[in-house]
């Protein structure tokens, strides 16, 4: 097991020596003193150093010591310890340069908080006085606040779920003298006993959530394992890809609002010598060229760990090395070789391509019809600047007498092709791509329904249907 350390019981003790760090009394002259607060057990050797190692000095009072006297697992609070609890945080953006926050969202982040466990912590405050009056005085102010416990808080960050906590009083000593007393016991000391029940947590687990920029290094091999980066990852058999996003990196961290700055491991899995094929949502395994190959559930299962509903996510690599990011909905239960897939992330989407008309540059249509079953004179859509991508031929050139829906305001015959795009600019029909004469790929959404389109230079289709090669898709979680 790696070394690990964060200092929480020591915040602990931090914040008690807080809570008892701001009371005063007032002395012969009327004037208010804060009384002194000193971590430690004031044990004889302590004295004499305090002493400067004399027996002519009297030690500084009043002061108050805190030191703790015991520290056991409180079991009646002990819970299910395999338990993981998920956060999704999501930042808002700052501007370093103007140092402000800027009104949208930032960074996101997952984080996976792993239940802690309890403990009792037993701590005693001595608090030393010269005489009954300073002793009464610094006593009031502590016990007014005591009713019956006083909550104390070790951090301001939002997702820590152990930073609250209360100190109860569990036995007072008012006096550490005797009657009769001597000479040699010019100070008296009266003692407090607080108990405080704590939590000693794990390391959180900190994910970096954004979209692949970078690959550093590719690995595959038979299973998927979380490694750090500066491990020896070529003797772990990985199956992970480790890569770079937008310059930061998933850490494990021991504190939840860790800085992530250094490379890790983001766990992205992707099948060896597996291709893909991603048709109308349906994702399938695809090797020596046999689509449906494989089931998904059972590769699933061997690696549970990366598989969620609705959080495992399928990355499509596109051209410009970027990539289509989908949510995974669920396996087909009748056919578990098909993996369904939610709507990807319009953000990861590429960008529409500018369609020149009569009414300017546009980067979408307003819906696709056949021409055949659709009549635009009855309807408002054959307003100006309607665009409609069509489904079937309008016309013919041999063809003398068109259809009459289809015909322009002067009577003249309007002739178009399947695949190509039509506007109305009012008066006349105009095609505006002409499919006959693109080769080139081209994207157009529907904004009737939101779906982003892919010219593919023969046909339309989904914008991210087809066939992706090994070692361009992954499975994150």
């Amino acid at each position: 097991m790696q070394h690990f350390y964060d200092g929480q019981i020591r915040r602990y003790l931090t914040q008690i020596v807080r809570l008892f760090g701001q009371f005063s009394y007032k002395d012969g002259k009327g004037s208010l003193v804060q009384v002194p607060v000193t971590y430690g057990d004031l044990t004889r050797q302590v004295g004499s150093i305090l002493r400067d190692n004399s027996e002519n000095k009297i030690p500084s009072a009043p002061r108050m010591a805190i030191y703790i006297t015991g520290l056991e697992m409180d079991t009646a609070r002990l819970s299910d310890s395999s338990y993981v609890n998920k956060m999704n945080i999501r930042e808002r953006a700052y501007d370093a340069d103007g140092n402000e926050y800027l009104n949208k969202a930032g960074k996101n982040y997952t984080v996976e908080r792993i239940m802690p466990t309890p403990y009792k912590l037993t701590v005693n405050i001595d608090i030393w006085t010269t005489n009954t009056d300073q002793k009464l005085q610094i006593l009031e102010q502590i016990f007014m606040l005591f009713n019956p416990s006083l909550e104390i808080q070790t951090t301001d960050n939002y997702i820590d779920w152990t930073s609250l906590s209360v100190v109860n009083i569990e036995n007072i000593n008012f006096s550490s003298r005797s009657i009769p007393t001597g000479t040699e016991s010019e100070i008296d000391v009266a003692s407090l006993t607080l108990n405080t029940p704590i939590f000693i947590s794990p390391p959180a687990k900190v994910k970096k959530l954004g979209v692949i920029t970078k690959i550093i290094t590719a690995m595959f091999a038979d299973n998927g394992l979380e490694v750090n980066i500066d491990e020896d990852a070529y003797a772990q058999s990985l199956v992970q890809q480790k890569i770079k996003v937008n310059n930061e990196t998933e850490k494990v961290n021991s504190q939840p609002d860790a800085s992530l700055t250094n490379e890790s491991a983001l766990i992205v899995t992707s099948y060896q010598d597996y291709d893909l094929e991603v048709v109308d949502g349906i994702a399938r395994l695809v090797k020596n060229g046999v689509v449906g190959k494989d089931k998904w559930t059972g590769w699933f299962i061997a690696q549970p760990e990366l598989f969620e509903p609705g959080i495992t996510q399928l990355r499509l690599q596109r051209a410009n090395d970027l990539e289509i990011v989908f949510v995974i909905d669920s396996i087909d239960t009748t056919d578990e070789t098909r993996l369904i897939l939610n709507s990807p992330d319009p953000e990861t989407l590429p960008a529409d391509s500018v369609i020149t008309g009569p009414s300017g540059d546009a980067t979408y249509v307003d819906f696709i019809i056949d021409p055949t079953r659709f009549d635009p004179r009855t309807t408002q859509d054959s307003s100006s600047n309607t665009r409609l991508l069509l489904l079937g031929n309008i016309g013919d050139a041999d063809n003398t007498e068109g259809a009459e829906a289809w015909k322009n305001s002067d009577n003249s015959n309007f002739i178009a092709s399947e695949n190509d795009i039509i506007e109305w600019d009012g008066l006349n029909w105009h095609i505006v791509f002409d499919a006959s004469n693109q080769p080139n790929e081209m994207f157009v959404t529907n904004i009737n329904t939101q779906t982003q389109y892919k010219w593919t230079g023969d046909y339309w289709i989904l914008s991210y249907e087809g066939e992706y090669p090994n070692g361009t898709w992954r499975i994150a979680y």
